[in-house]
């Protein structure tokens, strides 16, 4: 098969991830079909809230999803705050990691299913280990019983058009003795981060408060890998506790960023009108939905000529661009783990 004559170029379906400003820097406009994505970070960092949002964009779209709770601590009630449809939604709470993968294996093949989540690689406990006596030695047996996953899923992968999306935490590696290299692992080995191709590292950098009351945290997200766009992107939105990403937040920082939104100290002149503080703007976003959808609109639009031109003005330049080398930093976790799964 020759690859040029066979394979027409084309544009890969993607399902949006509930963040405006992380569907931009995924250079996509949000998780490509077909493909492994893995989301990593400490506890309480928004992953199963991003997860959540993005089986919510696919519904929107008709489409169905399934989540693999593993963890066994799903909540309904922050699902439906999202926009979930729970009632659409296939759940599964499997006994064991080879229950949860063979589930996996079996509705990617039948091509009904536009979402699956996994939640998360670290409760996917292989069946052996589960049977066996607490302090019993299981040496990478999880590994392997994910890499054994991923080469037969790979294949009925590239077939569908299934977002097959692994919740991951991270661990601490102790094996560094100190003389650097990265301090955090994954679980699950490395067979994960070299079949997906796009990896988000995020974690909570901030919180949110209205007063003394702690109402949300500010978020992080590194595109550690991306095999798509150019990775290495970095966004923050924040997320409000039991209602998932404000969207009209991230919406506000770009407008200003962009100047559709003018700020002059406190006050920001929106659509003709002035909003004393973020939060009376927000406010006014979320009840106006057809501003809210004007200012993305123009959002895009802005996106879109900044790319233009900088097309424009790398085709224009005379003689070669400089270029410099920067040493890969044995100290950076994410540099040192991305440029691994790259290899």
């Amino acid at each position: 098969m020759w690859f040029g004559r066979s394979v027409a170029p084309k544009n890969v379906p993607v399902v949006s991830t509930g963040s405006f400003a992380l569907d931009i820097a995924l250079g996509c406009g949000g998780f490509p079909k077909g493909r492994v994505v893995e989301i990593f970070g400490p506890e309480a960092s928004g992953k199963t809230t991003l997860a959540l949002h993005v089986i919510a964009e696919a519904q929107k779209q008709g489409g169905y999803c399934v989540f693999i709770d593993a963890e066994h601590s799903l909540d309904s009630s922050l699902a439906k705050a999202i926009g979930v449809n729970t009632e659409n939604l296939l759940l599964s709470q499997p006994d064991c990691g080879e229950q949860a993968l063979s589930l996996v294996d079996t509705l990617i093949r039948s091509g009904s299913v536009d979402v699956v989540v996994v939640d998360s690689v670290a409760a996917l406990v292989p069946k052996t280990e589960l049977e066996g006596e607490m302090g019993d030695a299981h040496m990478a047996m999880q590994a392997r019983l994910m890499s054994q996953a991923l080469r037969k899923l790979s294949h009925s992968l590239s077939q569908s058009h299934t977002i097959l999306i692994f919740i991951n935490q991270v661990r601490a590696k102790l094996s560094t003795f100190g003389f650097g290299g990265p301090t955090e692992v994954t679980c699950g080995g490395n067979a994960l981060k070299f079949y997906a191709s796009v990896r988000l590292n995020i974690r909570r950098v901030g919180f949110i408060k209205k007063g003394e009351e702690t109402t949300g945290t500010q978020v992080q997200v590194k595109i550690a890998k991306n095999k798509l766009a150019p990775p290495f992107k970095t966004v923050q939105f924040e997320l409000e506790f039991g209602k998932g990403i404000s969207r009209e937040s991230e919406i506000i920082e770009l407008a200003v960023k962009h100047k559709l939104i003018k700020k002059n100290g406190a006050f920001y002149d929106c659509n003709g009108r002035k909003y004393h503080g973020k939060e009376a703007l927000r406010e006014f976003l979320a009840h106006n939905d057809d501003v809210k959808e004007e200012l993305v609109m123009k959002l895009r639009e802005k996106l879109l000529e900044a790319e233009t031109d900088q097309e424009l003005k790398d085709e224009t330049t005379d003689g070669e661009p400089t270029q410099e080398t920067i040493p890969l930093d044995s100290t950076d976790d994410e540099a040192v783990a991305a440029a691994e799964a790259s290899m």
